[in-house]
């Protein structure tokens, strides 16, 4: 190789080299990106929150369908029975007892319960003083009691029964809850009778 061919690699290696230093140089001089400054910055302050909305309107209640009344509920087309015949026969026989009736006073706040006595035995058990005697009203559902007086005692007649003798006691029915016409039951102990009509 000839003195001009080294002379041109010379050169061109001078060249690079200065190349070189420079683009360190450059590099070194440029200040370096801090790790904070890569991050992505805090985005724009987050929106107020939308202020709440009118509370909705409170549901309206749709309105009650009203019960109906006793006049406007339907009135069973049958009506209850009475004692039938075989069944008084019945307590004639085993109660000793025979023509029940049911009879409400004029003001309505007593109901008397008459009885004529057929058999003194077996009557006993309805005469017992120690039974305490009840009406129920088959509509109303109420339950009477025989009221007891002061001085008199309770309205009912205790004594021991006769055959062929009529006896009776006397329910209370303040406020007239029980109407002319309405079934009864009368328990008294052991003894019951059912259907009766209140005359």
């Amino acid at each position: 190789m000839d003195r001009a061919a080294h002379a041109w690699v010379d050169r061109s290696f001078a060249v690079a080299s200065l190349t070189l230093a420079t683009l360190a140089a450059v590099w070194l001089c440029t200040p370096q990106a801090d790790a904070a400054d890569l991050e992505p910055g805090p985005s724009a302050a987050a929106a107020p929150a939308p202020p709440p909305s009118a509370a909705a309107p409170a549901p309206v209640p749709s309105a009650a369908v009203p019960a109906p009344g006793p006049s406007a509920r339907k009135k069973s087309p049958y009506q209850p029975e009475g004692v039938p015949r075989s069944g008084r026969s019945y307590l004639a026989v085993t109660a000793g007892v025979s023509d029940m009736r049911v009879h409400r006073t004029n003001a309505g706040n007593l109901i008397r319960f008459s009885y004529r006595v057929t058999n003194a035995d077996q009557a006993k058990a309805i005469n017992d003083k120690k039974a305490t005697p009840y009406m129920i009203g088959h509509t109303s559902h109420a339950v009477l009691y025989v009221p007891v007086m002061e001085k008199v005692g309770p309205l009912r007649q205790s004594t021991a029964p006769e055959a062929g003798k009529e006896y009776w006691m006397v329910f209370s029915n303040k406020g007239d809850v029980i109407k002319p016409g309405e079934r009864v039951s009368v328990v008294i102990g052991s003894f019951r009778v059912d259907g009766l009509r209140v005359e």
